[in-house]
């Protein structure tokens, strides 16, 4: 049996869309932070913990990070942009690419950005942990991880970041406000974090646009899961 709780839930997923028209009209600080509480709730890695979230409201502020927004969805749309994506027809990925050029061009009315950052922590390595990982890897699996562990490391941090994106849009569609996930600002990172002050060693995972959305939510429109379920192996 179903609870009406599950239910609720799975409608949510199910008319989340990215909504990228928003409406210039302010969202309460207790909105806001409603939202990043429920990014905090998200796992993390080792359960450090180490997650921060720069929030921005200040009209001066997206004034400054207006053109490089612009500079990253320009570089998007003039490549990969340029591309259907197999499970949309051109008309709906028009519809996609009017609302990306309508946010771009409206930038500074978005009433907030949510920037969700991570640290690592520092791990301590001595000569009992690298016997133990000889011991369960052997000198090959090493060698591998030694030769691939900056890609480790990033899947660690992000695994320990976009749980908790998931859940701040979650959290948005719940309290009726518009959202959408977009990393086209790693384009140029090193500038959106020398605008916003953010330390040179904490990664950036993300900007979210968030605001009362001017559009409807919906159903949206995903591949079958009989297109995508691989059952005990591939």
């Amino acid at each position: 049996m179903t609870s009406p709780a599950a239910v609720d839930l799975f409608d949510t997923m199910a008319t989340m869309r990215a909504m990228r028209r928003l409406s210039a009209e302010p969202v309460p600080d207790e909105l806001l932070e409603k939202l990043v509480q429920a990014a905090v709730y998200g796992p993390s890695g080792h359960n450090a913990q180490d997650y921060q979230y720069v929030l921005v409201t200040d009209r001066e502020m997206m004034t400054t990070l207006a053109p490089l927004w612009a500079r990253c969805v320009n570089t998007y749309l003039a490549s990969a942009g340029r591309t259907v994506p197999t499970p949309m027809d051109e008309g709906a990925y028009d519809r996609m690419r009017a609302a990306i050029e309508y946010q771009r061009d409206h930038f500074t009315d978005i009433p907030a950005l949510v920037i969700p950052c991570y640290r690592s922590p520092k791990v301590t390595a001595d000569f009992d942990s690298l016997r133990g990982m000889v011991t369960q890897l052997g000198t090959a699996g090493l060698s591998r991880l030694a030769a691939h562990g900056g890609r480790f490391t990033l899947l660690a941090e992000a695994s320990s970041v976009y749980p908790g994106i998931q859940n701040l849009l979650l959290a948005a569609r719940g309290l009726g406000l518009g959202a959408n996930l977009t990393i086209w600002h790693l384009l140029l990172e090193r500038e959106w974090k020398a605008a916003l002050g953010i330390p040179s060693d904490v990664h950036t995972f993300g900007i979210i646009p968030v605001g009362w959305p001017l559009g409807k939510f919906g159903p949206v429109r995903r591949r079958p899961l009989a297109d995508v379920l691989h059952r005990n192996r591939w």
